[in-house]
């Protein structure tokens, strides 16, 4: 049994009907790439002789009575594969724009608390007989850096890879003693008041950020609520639209050595020209930039051991009102230097230690109030999109021994942000992929037929400069 931390059990409380607090996954899988048999029913049994390296994929919640604590984590010991790995085929004929559709229906489902919070989806049918993998994990159990450790376990560095079951199974668990966790949780009640001494912190952190602003001219980060507002900054409904494109990481890298930037500043500035075009075509393009809440690991700097979820955030211009590709990296840049030296003044954990007080009950229906009510839509704009950059293997990577072509992941969207770009590196490749609600952003496969285009435009001048 294992308690879950404020923070990761946060995204449970903040989860509704329409905000679904889940991370998925997109792999194409290409068999005949090292001439790999691929047979269904071999590969569920490979995933099944891995699980016990994953603990997180075989518990389930267990909910302390009254929700006076955080839930506890508990290995279920009627664990069902079956259930967690699906298998499905794309009718004949079908191509990007059918997978994309078929993943958006998935990322709209809820996951099941009574069982393990995964679902792997298997789909066949793919041309040049490749294979899609859409996996779901809610972001209780994940974040980038362990959903990528998580991965790690399933992959290997050469294809047809067969792991052996482990030769002992571990004993099953006993249910906890709600009685028990009842009496825990009165007694880490007094702990909660805690929160009060957060107070004085948050306003000497902020104390801080005025003087060093004030002391050096900096713009820094720009602040929460000060974002525009574009049709994508609405309260949310269940439904998702997606869209993914692979790309060069060759081209980023090229682009960041040309003008001496990093390579998240790169990416930041595809997704800004991506979206600039986007809004454009609709008309929607605000005078003002777009905001980015950019999350950042703290898994190196946290002082906190317990839990899975060790993350942090910056906002970050993305300068959508330039049209110069160059201007716009680097102006991105140079806000990204200033907004590095703040978020080192907030610290690495902060987020952590509000949400260690966090009340499951005020939270949940504070979250169910203000999906209901679509308060969402009745103050500024906190932040327009998340836009999440992973670092992912620089080498060929076999899934359950079959080679990874390409690896879409796509976070949550959120009440106010109804749109997440998230990228990782694959390989030689940067893969992109936009989630949605659909009903704001029908069209999001235009978001990402915009990236190929942008980043045309900053290679062009990169070779330019050279």
């Amino acid at each position: 049994m294992e308690r879950l931390t404020g923070l990761d059990a946060s995204f449970l409380y903040l989860e509704t009907d329409t905000q679904l607090l889940h991370v998925c996954a997109m792999l194409i899988l290409d068999p005949a790439a090292e001439g790999v048999s691929y047979e269904h029913e071999a590969f569920k049994a490979e995933l099944g002789r891995r699980l016990h390296l994953i603990p997180a994929m075989t518990r389930r919640l267990h909910t302390v009575p009254l929700n006076l604590d955080h839930p506890v984590w508990v290995r279920d010991s009627n664990f069902d594969l079956d259930y967690h790995v699906r298998r499905l085929a794309l009718p004949g004929g079908a191509g990007d724009r059918e997978l994309a559709d078929l993943a958006a229906d998935i990322a709209g489902r809820p996951l099941d608390r009574g069982r393990p919070l995964w679902e792997m989806w298997v789909v066949e049918g793919l041309p040049h007989g490749r294979v899609a993998v859409i996996s779901k994990y809610h972001h209780a159990i994940v974040d980038g850096i362990t959903g990528t450790n998580m991965m790690m376990h399933l992959c290997d560095v050469q294809p047809g890879v067969s792991y052996t079951p482990p030769a002992e199974t571990a004993p099953a668990e006993p249910e906890p003693n709600d009685l028990q966790l009842t009496g825990e949780a009165l007694l880490r009640f007094p702990g909660r008041l805690g929160m009060v001494g957060m107070v004085p912190k948050t306003v000497g952190i902020l104390g801080d950020l005025v003087q060093r602003r004030r002391g050096n001219g900096s713009r820094g980060m720009p602040l929460p609520f000060t974002a525009p507002r574009t049709p994508f900054n609405r309260a949310i409904t269940p439904h998702r639209a997606i869209s993914f494109v692979q790309t060069e990481l060759s081209d980023i890298k090229e682009i960041k050595t040309a003008f001496g930037v990093k390579v998240n500043d790169v990416v930041l500035a595809v997704v800004g020209g991506a979206l600039r075009s986007y809004l454009e075509l609709h008309d929607e393009l605000p005078e003002t930039s777009l905001m980015a809440s950019v999350p950042v690991s703290t898994h190196e700097t946290s002082r906190h051991e317990e839990g899975t979820n060790k993350v942090s955030t910056i906002f970050a211009r993305l300068y959508t009102e330039i049209e110069d590709p160059v201007a716009r990296v680097l102006a991105i840049a140079e806000d990204n230097r200033a907004a590095k030296e703040e978020h080192h003044l907030i610290g690495a954990d902060f987020l952590q230690d509000w949400a260690k007080y966090a009340p499951p009950n005020t939270f949940q229906l504070a979250a169910r109030a203000y999906s209901s009510f679509k308060l969402a839509e009745r103050h500024p704009v906190v932040h327009n999109l998340v836009v999440s950059n992973v670092p992912g293997p620089d080498f060929p990577m076999y899934f359950l021994g079959v080679r990874v072509a390409s690896m879409y992941p796509f976070g949550p969207v959120f009440h106010g942000a109804g749109l997440t770009a998230t990228v990782i590196s694959n390989n030689g490749h940067m893969d992109f992929g936009f989630i949605a609600c659909k009903e704001l952003v029908p069209d999001v496969d235009k978001i990402a037929d915009a990236v190929p285009e942008v980043i045309t435009a900053l290679l062009k001048a990169a070779r330019e400069k050279a």
